[in-house]
């Protein structure tokens, strides 16, 4: 029926539509510090059976009713749009307390009501108690403490943090955790460059940087967005030509609709 493929048609404008939401996200966020860009993911929508209802001619040359089907779609809607964590590159700030993980793995971050998230932008700042937080004052997990004494910071690689007074005098302190996951597209996203478990994502693992398949920490950097500006151009070139086949598509089906309307019985 016309309606229904009216419908199709409409379905595959509504996932254009999605995806060049999806796709505008990304380019938005191309300056976000580790942002991780997302990709939408398309599914076919259920299959009826249609009789055909043809008229076929046997091998007598007789005319006899073909009682063969086929199964319509009927369109397609956007399944998940899943986040792609590939290694954004590192930009250099010199600020000591700017760190950057090349490789897997996150920051944990406890928030006010003892929840954990869980981030890769690593732009921290003291607050007023002394302890390392993020730009939303979540903080950092384990805890990282300094007092007024403390004249400057050091991360080496494998996490190992060292603080140096106003006397010259140094003090290790423990290392910062770094947490990974199973499944890491299975991650929420809660806006502000973080992300909460889910059951899809596993449990946290946790680690030591350079260790067991984690990254490195490097002090002094952050991690960029992952976002391709060409990459992103081409899928909204692609998605846009797309869209317009579909919108053809409905107009076609109206002049179709149309004709059939202004039939007349002979």
């Amino acid at each position: 029926m016309p309606t229904k493929a009216l419908r199709t048609a409409a379905s595959g404008m509504y996932a254009q539509q999605k995806n060049i939401e999806i796709i505008a996200n990304n380019i938005a966020n191309v300056n976000s510090v580790a942002f991780k860009r997302s990709k939408a993911e398309f599914q076919d929508l259920m299959y009826q059976q249609t009789p055909l209802s043809a008229y076929s001619n046997d091998s007598n040359g007789t005319a006899e009713v073909s009682n063969d089907s086929m199964y319509v779609g009927n369109g397609v809607r956007v399944a998940d749009a899943h986040k792609i964590f590939q290694q954004g590159d590192l930009t250099e700030t010199d600020n000591q307390f700017d760190f950057a993980i090349n490789g897997d793995g996150f920051f944990q971050l406890q928030k006010p009501d003892g929840t954990y998230v869980y981030t890769r932008d690593g732009s921290f700042k003291v607050n007023s108690n002394g302890d390392l937080v993020n730009a939303s004052g979540y903080k950092l997990v384990p805890p990282i403490t300094v007092n007024d004494e403390v004249r400057e910071i050091k991360i080496a690689k494998d996490g190992t943090i060292k603080v140096v007074d106003s006397d010259g005098s140094s003090t290790i302190l423990d290392n910062i955790q770094l947490v990974k996951f199973i499944n890491p597209a299975g991650l929420s996203p809660i806006g502000d460059n973080m992300y909460e478990a889910t059951e899809y994502s596993g449990e946290p693992i946790y680690g030591t940087p350079g260790s067991n398949g984690f990254g490195e920490v490097y002090q002094g950097y952050l991690e960029s967005s992952n976002v391709d500006i060409v990459e992103e151009m081409i899928s909204m070139i692609t998605a846009q030509r797309a869209y317009e086949i579909n919108s053809k598509t409905v107009k076609t089906i109206e002049e179709m609709m149309s004709i059939v309307n202004s039939l007349k019985r002979g």
